[in-house]
Parts: structure tokens; sequence; C-alpha cells
């Protein structure tokens, strides 16, 4: 199953090369977003592709959570596209009426999920990300307009921290 999972630059560390030029990481339980039944219910106007970028621009909203949470690590949202095994994914527990609902949990830590890619905010974000953290809705305003940096799995190391 194909997840999007905001997260920080830190955790890149733990990326490494798998047999056949796969990069690998590992993934303790947590919060991650996904193509599910309730987000194609919810936009069913969008084609698959739409779907997915609605789940990614969640991770990307989510990432801002694990930014708050991670005061040492640099301020650039982060999302990270994996595939990990279907049977670790399950509807994010909590109320359906808060949660977004492209939300899912993982409920089991995966040992060398597939990375990939990555999507990061330029360097220059980093003042914005700052001031949303902050409360500052201009600078939010400014992140929702700018587009992450894609990043192939192999160029994990290339990504400005």
């Amino acid at each position: 199953m194909r997840i999007y999972l905001p997260a920080t630059l830190e955790l890149l560390v733990g990326a490494r090369s798998a047999a056949g030029g796969r990069t690998t990481l590992d993934l303790a339980p947590g919060r991650a977003h996904t193509v599910t039944a309730a987000l194609a219910a919810a936009l069913p106007d969008e084609d698959q592709e739409g779907l997915e970028y609605s789940a990614h621009l969640a991770a990307a909203d989510d990432s801002l959570t694990a930014l708050a949470l991670a005061p040492a690590a640099p301020r650039l949202r982060l999302v990270l596209t994996l595939e990990v095994p279907d049977d670790v994914v399950v509807d994010a527990a909590g109320d359906a009426a808060i949660l977004t609902p492209s939300a899912v949990d993982l409920v089991a830590p995966v040992e060398g999920a597939t990375l990939v890619c990555a999507h990061v905010d330029e360097p220059e974000a980093a003042a914005d990300v700052v001031a949303t953290l902050a409360g500052d809705d201009a600078a939010v305003e400014r992140l929702v307009e700018r587009d992450l940096l894609w990043y192939d799995a192999i160029e994990i190391a290339d990504i400005p921290r």
C-alpha cells in the first residue's frame, strides 16, 4: 500500500540502500495518509491522481505537527511516499468529524519500508514554517501556495538540510 508519511528531515538519517537499488526506511507506528474510501467519497469528482495529491497535501499539513514535536529538526515540511504492507494500515482512530478523510494509522512497526520519493520545502520556506508554527496566519497562506520539491528515493542525500 502506498502511504504519505508526514515527517521531519531527521527521519531520513535512518534511510539506507537495499538490494535492487531500493531505498528503505524503518517506520514506527503512527499517523499517515493514503487514498481511503472516505477520501474518495469526500472528493467524488477526483481521479486517482487527484486523490493521491489530496492525501499528499494532508500529509504536508501534518508535517507541521511533526515539526512542532521536534524542535531540533530543520524547519522544513517533509512528506515521504512509501510502500508498506497492507496489513499494518488501518483507518485512523479518532473522531471522524475532526479527522482528515485520508488519515490512516500504521499499527505496527515496518522494517524496511520502500521509500518511493520525498517532497520537501525549499530552504527559503523555513521562515514561513517557523512563523506558521508560531501562529502567523499570513505565513500559513504563504505555505499553502508553496509546492514541495520532489526528490527520488536515490536522491535523498541531496536534500538540503
